[in-house]
């Protein structure tokens, strides 16, 4: 066989992993869209059918981890080589976290059926279009290989951190002013920390890029401005 149809067999197989990977994430993105309209919708059976489709996700998680040890066995690959494969290896553990807090969304959004209705729903779904937007942006810089945009997400993950703690501040405000809605907005919390943790998953996948590309870890400190946990 020769040298050259070995390259071309495991650029390949990258290819191949790459793609796998990039569609879990975006079945993680579907997945976090779904859980926000059955929150919306107060629909626990469609809520219920989100949370079994995490079942997907944690399928080609594992596909994807059967793959990365086969690469490492068969190709014993080195420098760059070997940082593809385990950042792959990172990505999809990355995004298979993802799939469970969107599925920890749906699980809440059953719980909240219970409960009236609070206006704070509506700030939870601008959250959620920013953390989609985040890992959406994330998957396109690792299927180009492109750090800098990967770094872009890595930046903008302080807007989400943000928003984040407006929300946290609102929906405090709210338990304070209206008791009854306490049960509700407990619930909302739990739902805006998982959709921030999403942005956080995302943030290291496009730390992983970085490396991926570069070899190095990003010398800058990740922009953190997420004050929820000051606030009493």
């Amino acid at each position: 066989m020769s040298q050259d149809h070995i390259i071309k067999s495991y650029d390949e197989e990258l290819t191949r992993l790459t793609g796998e990977i990039v569609r879990m994430g975006e079945i993680a993105a579907y997945q976090l869209g779904a859980a926000m309209d059955v929150l919306e919708r107060r629909d626990t059976r469609a809520a219920e059918r989100v949370i079994a489709n995490d079942d997907a996700i944690d399928a080609l998680e594992a596909s994807v981890s059967y793959d990365v040890v086969q690469l490492l066995a068969r190709r014993q690959p080195m420098a760059r080589d070997l940082r593809e494969v385990l950042a792959a290896l990172r990505i999809a553990s990355a995004i298979e976290r993802i799939g469970d807090y969107a599925a920890n969304v749906a699980k809440r959004s059953t719980a909240l059926n219970r409960h009236a209705p609070v206006p704070a729903a509506q700030d939870i779904r601008t959250l959620a279009t920013l953390a989609t937007e985040l890992l959406q942006q994330v998957l396109v810089a690792y299927r180009d290989r492109d750090a800098e945009a990967a770094d872009v997400v890595r930046r903008r993950d302080a807007d989400l951190d943000a928003l984040h703690t407006q929300v946290f501040r609102e929906l405090l405000d709210d338990m304070a002013r209206e008791p009854s809605t306490v049960p509700s907005c407990a619930h909302l919390l739990f739902i805006a920390k998982n959709i921030e943790r999403i942005g956080d998953h995302a943030t290291n996948i496009a730390e992983n890029v970085w490396y991926l590309v570069y070899g190095e870890e990003p010398t800058e400190e990740r922009p953190k401005s997420d004050e929820s946990s000051q606030i009493s």
